[in-house]
């Protein structure tokens, strides 16, 4: 299916939103709520949600008083022991107004490259949108290594949202939409649409500038042109704007996707 206005997206069949730790964690985890409110809104229209979630290393870091982000896989590796856990517990809070139930998926990259494996992934993911459960998928920090890391969780996502065939995927995160620089920075410029194949190398994208994320509009640009490749329409836009996004309004950026 291809979603070639922004108002198909309330009439999706499946999607996957991604949320970055930022959004989530410390003074923000607030928003949890905001966000299973704008799932289970898009869920009562009949929409299969999947949704990607970063956090686990932020909620331990917050759990466990570790103000800066470590560089050691060991401590980063522990820290999402603790905190992943923690945070399906807030997400699963938040469910319960909706009579809804959670599933933790926990993934590595060589999860979805092994044929068999990714296979597995796909049958787990669909098992539990049948008996009506949201299904969680983070990376599997606690055993990743560098060896086999996604890097950021939007890449994650675009590859998730390939293998459960998903019409659209959201990205969300602190900022409400695409830019031709920071947004921040003099000059710079929303994007409301980006067609297929649309250079964007032009694109001055920066980094994450918090403590806590992996990757900024850049990995965000790349996961978006990956999942259009993959036939997936795109939405970027902030936690803010995630129930307008959902249900098809004009907010954030719209990248289209191969037909």
């Amino acid at each position: 299916m291809n979603l070639s206005e922004r108002a198909s997206i309330a009439t999706a069949k499946r999607i996957v939103v991604k949320v970055g730790s930022s959004s989530i964690s410390g003074a923000n985890e607030g928003n949890i709520d905001k966000l299973i409110t704008a799932l289970a809104a898009s869920r009562a229209r009949g929409c299969e949600m999947i949704l990607v979630s970063s956090g686990a290393i932020a909620t331990g870091m917050t759990l466990l008083s570790v103000e800066t982000k470590p560089s050691d896989l060991p401590t980063s590796q522990a820290l999402a022991a603790v905190g992943q856990s923690r945070l399906v517990a807030r997400y699963q809070h938040s469910l319960e107004r909706f009579g809804w139930v959670a599933g933790q998926v926990l993934l590595t990259s060589e999860d979805l490259a092994g044929e068999v494996t990714k296979i597995n992934a796909k049958r787990a993911i669909d098992r539990l949108v049948e008996l009506q459960v949201l299904p969680i998928v983070n990376e599997n920090d606690t055993v990743a290594t560098a060896e086999i890391r996604f890097g950021d969780n939007d890449r994650l996502a675009a590859l998730v949202a390939e293998l459960v065939e998903a019409d659209a995927l959201v990205l969300l995160s602190d900022v409400d939409a695409l830019y031709t620089a920071p947004p921040s920075s003099p000059g710079a410029v929303r994007i409301d649409l980006v067609p297929f194949g649309e250079d964007l190398s032009k694109i001055d994208a920066g980094d994450s500038s918090t403590g806590f994320g992996t990757g900024g509009a850049i990995t965000k640009v790349a996961a978006a042109t990956y999942a259009t490749n993959a036939g997936v329409d795109v939405v970027l836009t902030s936690i803010d704007q995630v129930e307008q996004a959902l249900s098809g309004q004009m907010v954030g950026t719209w990248f289209v996707s191969k037909r």
